[in-house]
């Protein structure tokens, strides 16, 4: 379908091994001028079919750079001796669309065979669902590689719990060089989308064991909290994020100043002293919200670990061929 005749010229190059260049804009524009078309025309249909899938989609992006950089290691399937990212406890029943990515390849590869990295897809996708749900637009840096490999470990030892804290997320965002600012603007990446009640039981019943509701929690809005997960309920329902799910707007931090935030670790950005002028900063300006995530985003994708890579032909598995004959970093 989107198939073009220079393309049959880099068939031969599907086994090669890929060394990685400077990440730029317009990587692809010599080997897959079509790329970002695609991947925003799989996109725009994903959300037709299912407007959640952009906010799932756009998650993707950050599960993935936090864990050894941004090389598309969370796609990655179990197999017999490697159990990966998506079992990861922040990862599992919770990360969804992966069959959105699939799709997106499947164009790629029907256009531009072993071309455009899944590393490069999820940052496309995610820039994409932003666009898409009327948030900002921006040019993104290309030209990663795919990882090897996959670890629910390496996951499990980064990625944050929804129960963390502002202090602990501070500290985590400055492990990959990201400010204060970064992490509050990133955050309203739950401008859309939904969480489970698996996320929130602890805030509703039991903050800090006190067997008691998270106080930070405005009344009005825990009594609809109470009704969506009260004890016992199918912790898999969900919630949206913000009173705008489907908008990629400010939203989310005028409720996080009203003390409806969903997640604690969203609302401890307004309880925090360090994080809290961000929030009422981005609260009452929305063109400064939309620049300083831009901002965090290119940032957070420029995340790298030295590594053997390659172009993976599907998100979900790696290639078949020696790992000895591929070109690290």
């Amino acid at each position: 379908m989107y198939r073009f005749p220079w393309v049959l010229l880099l068939v031969a190059a599907v086994n090669m091994a890929v060394a990685a260049e400077p990440l730029r804009p317009g990587f692809y524009s010599e080997t897959c001028p079509p790329a970002e078309f695609i991947v925003r025309d799989v996109m725009k249909k994903a959300m037709i079919r299912e407007p959640r899938s952009l906010a799932s989609v756009m998650r993707l992006q950050f599960h993935d750079c936090f864990v050894n950089g941004c090389d598309g290691s969370l796609l990655l399937d179990d197999t017999a001796d490697m159990v990966g990212e998506k079992q990861a406890l922040s990862n599992i029943n919770s990360l969804r669309s992966f069959e959105v990515v699939d799709e997106i390849k499947e164009a790629l590869e029907d256009a531009c065979p072993s071309t455009v990295s899944c590393a490069d897809i999820l940052v496309l996708a995610a820039r994409d669902a932003v666009a898409l749900s009327g948030g900002p637009d921006w040019e993104v840096r290309l030209g990663r590689t795919d990882s090897l490999t996959a670890s629910q470990q390496d996951s499990d030892n980064i990625m944050p719990s929804p129960r963390a804290d502002a202090t602990s997320l501070i500290n985590l965002f400055a492990q990959f060089n990201l400010s204060v600012k970064d992490l509050v603007a990133l955050s309203g990446s739950h401008s859309i989308g939904k969480a489970r009640c698996f996320s929130i039981m602890f805030r509703l019943y039991n903050q800090s064991g006190s067997g008691k509701p998270d106080p930070a929690i405005e009344p009005e809005f825990r009594e609809k909290l109470n009704q969506l997960c009260p004890l016992g309920v199918d912790e898999n329902v969900t919630g949206p994020l913000d009173a705008t799910p489907r908008v990629f707007d400010n939203q989310f931090f005028k409720d996080l100043v009203g003390g409806r935030g969903f997640l604690n670790s969203d609302q401890t950005l307004f309880t925090s002293r360090r994080t809290r002028p961000y929030v009422r900063v981005f609260s009452k300006d929305q063109d400064e919200f939309f620049k300083a995530f831009v901002e965090g985003m290119l940032k957070m994708g420029e995340l790298q670990v030295e590594q053997p890579g390659e172009i993976r032909i599907n998100c979900r598995v790696v290639n078949g061929r020696p790992v000895d004959v591929l070109m690290s970093y």
